[in-house]
């Protein structure tokens, strides 16, 4: 089947209609909020933080959708789906991920949010530096969270830039029309714009998602027939397996990496500081699983795309192609949409958490600057274009893994940090040098791919990259805490690092 499949006049009007309504609803929220809650004109939360955290206020139905929006993004409508489309049942390694993280979200991020709001801390490095009374080891914590979001952006803006194309529009243009939308979005709407938007483009996403699993298994012929045509496609494996041999450790340790990232981001981090309770998270950490069912249906979307005979040398292009060719045209521009709309909110979240580390933590003492992170939060929607212009990822799922192997260098700092360990400040300070640097280096070698080959002592399989700095961080993070713990003649019982402000 060809898949330069053209929509009609139809998609495009249903498109425009759907996703320009999202954005104006969004942008003006400041506008006719307070007549909603008049709690909003007399609360004592300044316009940064209103901006940024929307004043720490939302409840677990807001707090459901924000999370389940910064989770759920353009990664889970057009990456997943790309990757099983092009490996099988290795793309579907994004399901055990979602399973491990919740249990962490239960235990550490209640804790995290009692301190923030202690504290009176907005972003990861306020904890980090409020814990250890390190300058330094705030400033690495806020550039991972930084450089890590960039590349997570840039798959958003591929997202919306995908569904664009696949309306007829060419060049550079689905590009530009995907950073005008998401910067003015950001810019006037604040936290508050994806808070209230993010029900609408959860909604949008069910509906396409859900007359997709039905509509599409009854026009091939049932899932039977979907999954032998499927077959035919993909690179076989043994029967009863669902991966090939070779990808089985690859498959598990980018799950786990993946989990250990995956709230470690600073938008989704943002979501956690903005609920009212620790209650409001834990309750959200309970019912949130509830998504992984609508990601594994939407990674069935890359298996029903080769049993509807979509071929196409884009991956990125195989759900819109899908749509186009089962849907009646004004169906396919509605489930354009719930895509654009589906990136643009966690995109819009995003970078508003990069946003937060700039102003709070890389510039301090302008946190209470709304003007601030407004520029801010462009300039790291600048640096995401950049993104999808000068990195080659050869999958779209690529740029997440990237940020995720960023991210992680964090994960001592912030997570191990609040065990009773007493790690020192420089010892995290060379541990993060030491993993970022082996962690990147091994992207670049071998080419962005989120996985290195490694061979020791009769083992021989490609790992995660991420887990791999992961672990050269904690090790040298580790014996570097001992070396210092001698070096000075302290206990562990007796050398602390910096107590939390409360």
């Amino acid at each position: 089947m060809n898949t330069s499949i053209l929509p009609g006049n139809a998609a495009i009007s249903v498109f425009v209609v759907c996703f320009v309504a999202t954005i104006m609803l969004g942008s003006t929220v400041q506008l006719w909020r307070p007549l909603l809650n008049r709690r909003t004109r007399t609360n004592s939360h300044s316009e940064g933080e209103e901006w940024g955290l929307g004043g720490r206020e939302f409840g677990a139905w807001v707090t459901w959708f924000l999370v389940g929006g910064d989770f759920y993004t353009a990664y889970t409508v057009i990456a997943v789906p790309a990757l099983v489309y092009s490996t099988g049942g290795f793309g579907f390694f994004a399901l055990p991920y979602t399973i491990i993280v919740y249990p962490f979200i239960f235990a550490v991020m209640p804790r995290l949010w009692t301190i923030a709001r202690d504290g009176g801390h907005a972003t990861a490095a306020d904890i980090v530096r409020a814990r250890f009374g390190s300058r330094t080891l705030e400033l690495m914590v806020a550039v991972s969270g930084l450089v890590a979001v960039l590349p997570y952006i840039a798959l958003q803006l591929i997202g919306i830039r995908t569904v664009i194309e696949a309306l007829g529009f060419t060049g550079m243009l689905p590009l530009l029309i995907a950073f005008v939308s998401l910067a003015a979005y950001t810019w006037l709407g604040g936290l508050h714009a994806p808070a209230l938007t993010a029900f609408i483009k959860d909604v949008m996403i069910y509906i396409a998602v859900l007359a997709a699993v039905i509509i599409v298994p009854i026009h091939l012929g049932g899932y039977g027939a979907m999954f032998h045509s499927a077959a035919g496609h993909l690179p076989s494996v043994p029967d009863g397996h669902i991966v090939a041999q070779g990808q089985v450790v690859p498959y598990a340790t980018l799950a786990l990496s993946s989990a250990f990232a995956a709230f470690l981001y600073p938008h989704t981090l943002t979501g956690i500081l903005a609920a009212k309770s620790a209650d409001t998270i834990r309750q959200n950490a309970v019912f949130l699983p509830a998504y992984t069912i609508v990601l594994g249906l939407i990674a069935l979307l890359g298996l029903m795309a080769h049993a509807a005979g979509i071929v196409t040398t884009s991956s990125s292009q195989v759900v819109p192609q899908l749509f186009l060719a089962i849907f009646p045209p004004w169906f396919a521009g509605f489930c354009f949409a719930a895509i654009a709309v589906g990136a643009l909110v966690p995109a819009s979240v995003m970078a508003i958490g990069a946003a937060n580390l700039i102003m709070h933590n890389i510039l301090p003492h302008r946190s209470d600057s709304v003007t601030g992170s407004r520029v801010a939060g462009f300039a790291v929607k600048v640096g995401a274009l950049g993104c999808v212009i000068f990195l080659n990822a050869r999958f779209a799922i690529d740029l997440q893994l990237l940020g995720g192997v960023i991210i992680l260098q964090t994960f001592p700092a912030l997570i191990m940090g609040l065990l009773p360990l007493r790690l020192p400040a420089p010892a995290l300070v060379a541990g993060w040098v030491i993993g970022s640097v082996a962690g990147l280096g091994l992207c670049w070698i071998d080419g962005l791919k989120p996985v290195h080959p490694v061979t020791f002592a009769g083992f021989s399989a490609s790992v995660s990259t991420g887990l791999l700095a992961l672990g050269i961080n904690i090790a040298v993070t580790l014996m570097l805490g001992v070396v210092i713990r001698l070096a000075l003649g302290a206990s562990p019982s007796t050398l602390r690092p910096g107590s939390i402000r409360r």
